[in-house]
């Protein structure tokens, strides 16, 4: 029969604010109990109040019983792993990247989480991810109810906001801020609105740490440095296309305004059609063929065959300038003008099969431009 597999229990202890590393320079993860006792040892020389080394010596502690109390097929390990003291995503990503680490070294069945109690339900969810807890042990430092020690506790706080960057920023940066500006505003006598000046700052600071406009900036920052333009055939469409609609947004006000300044009364549909067309037809032309030029550069570049049909397209676009024309023509004088207007669609159509004869002789002539995509030429031959 196969030997039983060993149950692997590792005793975790997690500093999520990075204090080991910080206060004692220690490099984490410390696995073993030695190793640990050490640290802890000198994470209490450096800051005796420090709960971070309460919380290792217990985790050492908890290894020392169950160790006694191990069977045959138990395996316990002690472990401390830290974060940051910036806290949030960096402090997790930290601690996890060192949990990996650590259970790669140690492949443990289950975990006894230790903590100082303040930080289970932000570590608690990323040890489960990988590994099962199977307890947690949440470690309280008692406190004297004096007055004295109570001050001391407060100093100690005071401190932290002080030093701590991630409470910092709040706690002395916004109202360094509002002193700085209270200062200017009482040199210029213009200390009357140093309330109303108050309130901005405070409204502001408030609305971008609600709506995280400070992190889609980062954010926009980063990718502005790291952003990589695309390939020039690439920017000379994109930058065709956005010439294009907004040429065909000129011309459709451009058509609007000339029906409402032209047209009296405005209840003439024909009328009001007619001169709307004869407004818009020429800047919707021109921007519908920028839009396929780019296109047009961009697939030549490409060798992509779809381009001879998009440069019929481009002269078909452009017919229709005539064709429009004469519609317009029609809506305003419907006896005369119905010869033009029929004429400049079978133009249309002879333009039409031109394009497409002219299409298949140089797709038949130049098939070894279109090498790479030669695929796409099945569908013009069946054509």
């Amino acid at each position: 029969m196969a030997a039983k597999e060993p149950k692997r229990t590792l005793i975790l202890c997690v500093d999520r604010d990075g204090d080991l590393g910080t206060k004692a320079q220690i490099k984490t993860p410390v696995i073993g109990r030695k190793e640990n006792i050490n640290a802890a040892v000198a994470l209490a020389l450096r800051d005796p109040e420090e709960p971070d080394a309460n919380a290792i010596f217990e985790a050492v502690r908890i290894f020392d019983r169950l160790k006694n109390e191990s069977k045959a097929d138990e395996v316990f390990e002690v472990a401390s792993v830290s974060g940051s003291e910036l806290g949030d995503v960096n402090a997790d990503r930290k601690i996890v990247g060192e949990l990996n680490q650590l259970l790669d070294t140690f492949s443990a069945s289950e975990v006894i989480l230790v903590t100082d109690g303040y930080t289970d339900e932000a570590v608690l969810p990323l040890v489960e991810s990988r590994v099962p807890v199977s307890s947690v042990k949440r470690l309280v430092i008692k406190h004297s109810e004096s007055i004295e020690e109570t001050a001391a506790l407060f100093s100690r706080y005071l401190k932290m906001l002080v030093e701590n960057p991630r409470y910092s920023r709040l706690a002395l940066g916004l109202p360094g801020l509002l002193l700085i500006i209270l200062t200017i505003l009482s040199f210029f006598n213009l200390l009357s609105f140093g309330w109303l000046v108050s309130i901005l700052c405070i409204g502001s600071f408030l609305l971008i740490k609600g709506f995280g406009v400070d992190r889609q900036a980062g954010k926009a920052i980063t990718w502005a440095r790291e952003y990589t333009p695309p390939p020039l055939p690439v920017q000379i469409s994109n930058y065709a296309a956005i010439a294009g609609a907004l040429s065909v947004l000129l011309g459709v006000y451009s058509g609007w305004t000339n029906a409402a300044t032209r047209v009296i009364p405005q209840s003439d549909l024909a009328g009001w059609l007619a001169a709307f067309i004869k407004g818009a037809m020429d800047l919707t032309v021109i921007g519908l063929g920028v839009v396929l030029f780019g296109r047009a550069v961009r697939m030549y570049f490409k060798r992509d065959v779809r381009l001879l049909r998009n440069a019929a397209l481009i002269v078909s676009i452009g017919w229709s300038r005539q064709i429009l024309d004469g519609a317009s023509d029609l809506l305003l004088e419907p006896g005369t003008a119905y010869e033009k207007f029929i004429l400049y669609i079978l133009v249309g159509i002879l333009i039409g099969i031109a394009s497409v004869m002219v299409i298949y002789v140089i797709h038949r002539s130049t098939k070894g431009f279109f090498r790479e995509t030669e695929e796409q030429g099945e569908d013009l031959n069946e054509d």
